[in-house]
C-alpha cells in the first residue's frame, strides 16, 4: 500500500508538471512533431510493462486489438492530443491544466451515453458543481484569455474523456497499460500520415492560407537543438512514458478510485508549478473556480469509494456463503 502512495505521488508530480514542461518545450518545435514525438517516447516506454501484462494475463494482441487500437489511438493522440497542444501554445498553462482535469465530467456523460452506466445524484451535483468552477475560471462575460486556447482545451478535455469511455469496452481483457501503449503507438503511426500529407504542396500551401501553418510541412526530427532534445526526453520519458507507468502501477497497488486522486491533486499543483516556472498569476477567480472543481470531484470521488467498498463487501459476503453452502452440501453428503 505504501508503494501504491509513492506511485500516485510520482503520477501526479509527471502530470502536474505536463502543461508547463509543454509550454517550455512548444518554442522549440512544431506543435505536431512535438505531440508525435512525445507519445512515440512514451509508447516505447511502456512497452515492456505492456508485455508483461500480456503475459500475465495470458492474450496475444490479434487483427481486431490492433483495429482497436487505430480507434484509440486517432481519438486520443491524433485529435484529443493535438488540440491540447495547441491549447498549451494559446491559453495559460495553469488554466489548461485546471480544465483538462474536468475530463472525468466529460468521461461520466459519455459511460451513461454509450456503456448504459448509472449516473447517481451525487454524480450529476458533482458535474454541475465542477462546471460552475470551469465557468468562473472561463469568466464568458468578461474573458480576457484566448477563446482559441479554451475551446482547445475543452475539445482536449471531451475527446480524451471519450478515448476512456471506448477504450473501457477493451481494457478488461487487453489490460489497461496495452492499450494505453497500443493506443499511443498506433496514434503515432496514423499521426506520421497526417505529417506525410502535411508536405504535399497543395496541401501545405492550403493550410497557410487557412492560417493553420503549424500543419504545414510539419518536421518530424529536423531542427532539434541539444537544449529543445532535453525538454523533448522529459517531457517524453517522464511525463508521458513514467506518468503513465506510476499511474497504472499504483492502479495494480491500490484501486482505480484512490489512483484517481491523482487528477484530483493536478489542479492544485499544476497552477503552482506554473506560478513559479512560468510566473503565471493564479488570480482570485482561478481560485475561486479551483475550489468548486476540486468540491465538485470530492463529491463524486467520496460516494464512489463507499458505493466500491459496499460492492466489495457483496462479493465477499457471496463467497463466504458459497463456501458456507458448499461445506453444507458435503457435510449431508457425507454418512
Amino acid at each position: 500500500m505504501k508503494k501504491g502512495y509513492l506511485y500516485i505521488a510520482l503520477a501526479t508530480f509527471f502530470f502536474s508538471s505536463m502543461e508547463v514542461a509543454l509550454k517550455l518545450s512548444a518554442g522549440n518545435f512544431n506543435a505536431i512533431q512535438l505531440t508525435f514525438l512525445r507519445f512515440l517516447i512514451g509508447g516505447c516506454v511502456l512497452l515492456p510493462l505492456a508485455a508483461r501484462e500480456l503475459k500475465k494475463k495470458n492474450q496475444h494482441i490479434g487483427r481486431s486489438e490492433i483495429a482497436f487500437f487505430f480507434l484509440t489511438g486517432f481519438i486520443c493522440v491524433v485529435v484529443s492530443m493535438i488540440l491540447y497542444q495547441m491549447s498549451v501554445i494559446y491559453a495559460p498553462a495553469s488554466v489548461v491544466a485546471v480544465l483538462f482535469s474536468c475530463n472525468s465530467v466529460f468521461v461520466v456523460t459519455f459511460a451513461y451515453l454509450f456503456l448504459r452506466e448509472p449516473i447517481h445524484r451525487h454524480t450529476v451535483i458533482s458535474i454541475l458543481v465542477s462546471f460552475l468552477g470551469m465557468a468562473i475560471i472561463i469568466n464568458p462575460t468578461h474573458f480576457t484569455g484566448s477563446a482559441i486556447g479554451v475551446i482547445c482545451v475543452l475539445g482536449a478535455a471531451i475527446t480524451f474523456a471519450l478515448y476512456n469511455v471506448v477504450g473501457r469496452t477493451r481494457s478488461d481483457r487487453c489490460g489497461g497499460i496495452t492499450l494505453t501503449c497500443g493506443s499511443f503507438l498506433c496514434g503515432c503511426v496514423e499521426m506520421l500520415v497526417l505529417i506525410a500529407a502535411s508536405h504535399i504542396p497543395a496541401v501545405a500551401l492550403k493550410m497557410k492560407e487557412a492560417g493553420l501553418a503549424l500543419f504545414s510541412e510539419i518536421p518530424v526530427f529536423s531542427a532539434i537543438s541539444l537544449p529543445a532534445f532535453v525538454g523533448l526526453l522529459y517531457v517524453g520519458i517522464c511525463v508521458t512514458g513514467l506518468g503513465y507507468t506510476f499511474y497504472f502501477l499504483a492502479m495494480e497497488a491500490t484501486s482505480a478510485a484512490t489512483t484517481s486522486l491523482v487528477f484530483y491533486i493536478k489542479p492544485i499543483l499544476a497552477p503552482i508549478f506554473a506560478l513559479i516556472l512560468l510566473h503565471e498569476a493564479i488570480s482570485g477567480r482561478m481560485l475561486i473556480g479551483i475550489a468548486f472543481i476540486l468540491a465538485g470531484s470530492l463529491i463524486a470521488f467520496i460516494p464512489g469509494i463507499r458505493l466500491a467498498k459496499g460492492n466489495d463487501l457483496k462479493e465477499d459476503l457471496r463467497e463466504i456463503r458459497t463456501e458456507f453452502e458448499a461445506e453444507t452440501e458435503e457435510t449431508v453428503i457425507k454418512p
